[in-house]
């Protein structure tokens, strides 16, 4: 983690900090064993690690469990209402470049009532960096089911199972035309850390997918990933430039065969690492990226890790690009000018 992040618009702290800094004096109010602990964890982590002052990191949330996150972390924070968060941030970034912007949500929060403005800042590309939280349930209010959460799955609000086809949340960045995409579980904060800081690195809407756990609804909702005894075998974590292995034993992988992910077994039928697919996590074409972002178990492992790093043009960029040609270019300097300006007359 020791690579810097050169970002001009945002000041850098003079002295070094550490993960104590950005730890709030607030009481942490999430459940014994919530998954949120762990992101929670991470984002301290990766904080000082990225270098900037702590003024000018900037958490926003909307509503659920997740969206308590601003109080618990040593820096500005904007509490908003359900579903309104990646608009808050939107208006703070555009606002206020200088901020490096964080939105703390949970899979309520952002796809359904949140849902516009979930896809809308991904299609922009506006510099700001989302944590989604998913748990595949509202928490917060208590065990409804959630945009997320999986076909007959009993909850409060599904007494004989959900009949509603769950969202894949990379799939939906992708058709938003998403330019970051990353995944991780709750159960791995090294490799949380490591999609934080790639994703500060980014410039753009970097979306990050967190596969939580929720100990009072949802608890062990994502153990087909996670359990100890099977999760080899169904994680793969991607790493840029490296062929695709997984695996107990390290000998399984993807390749491309017939316009399809394949798994094969190294060394069976003269397979090797030479005949797997290779990462690029910078390809501009979203296709391979779409087809690893929807592997699930059984037939698949999920894919963690970085999935999509593409670099577009910034949102707020743009904005901050044409107002500076308007001020170079405009006749009108001064308000007064402005208003002296066209037609003209007294009464």
């Amino acid at each position: 983690m020791s690579e810097d992040i050169q970002n001009p618009t945002v000041e850098r702290s003079k002295v070094e900090l550490t993960k104590q800094d950005f730890v709030s004096d607030q009481m942490v109010k999430w459940c014994p064993g919530c998954g949120a602990h762990a992101i929670l964890s991470a984002v301290a982590n990766v904080f000082p690690k990225i270098g900037y002052k702590k003024e000018n990191f900037m958490m926003v949330s909307g509503i659920g469990c997740s969206s308590r996150f601003p109080y618990y972390v040593n820096t500005y924070g904007f509490h908003g209402i359900h579903g309104r968060a990646a608009a808050i941030a939107s208006g703070v970034k555009i606002a206020n470049p200088h901020l490096s912007v964080w939105v703390a949500t949970g899979d309520g929060d952002s796809l359904a009532i949140g849902g516009n403005h979930f896809i809308h800042v991904i299609r922009r590309n506006i510099d700001l960096n989302i944590i989604l939280f998913n748990n595949q349930i509202y928490g917060l209010t208590k065990g409804q089911y959630s945009p997320t959460t999986a076909m007959n799955t009993v909850t409060k609000t599904s007494p004989q199972g959900t009949i509603e086809h769950p969202f894949n949340i990379g799939e939906l960045v992708m058709g938003a035309q998403g330019t970051f995409f990353a995944r991780a579980v709750d159960t791995n904060p090294k490799l949380m850390t490591e999609i934080m800081f790639a994703a500060a690195k980014h410039d753009g809407t970097s979306l990050m997918e967190i596969l939580q756990n929720c100990v009072i609804f949802a608890d062990g909702v994502h153990q087909q990933v996670t359990a100890k005894d099977i999760k080899d075998d169904f994680q793969l974590v991607l790493r840029n430039g490296e062929p695709m292995i997984f695996g107990k034993n390290k000998d399984k992988g993807l390749r491309f065969n017939d316009n399809r992910l394949e798994i094969v077994t190294i060394g069976e039928n003269g397979i090797t690492a030479d005949d797997l697919l290779v990462h690029d996590q910078y390809e501009q074409d979203p296709g391979i990226h779409l087809m690893l972002a929807k592997m699930a178990p059984p037939l698949f492992p999920v894919a963690l890790g970085v999935i999509r790093s593409a670099m577009y043009p910034t949102y707020d960029d743009s904005v901050v690009e044409q107002i500076r040609f308007a001020k170079e270019n405009s006749p009108i300097k001064t308000t007064d000018q402005l208003l002296n300006s066209g037609d003209t007359w007294t009464i």
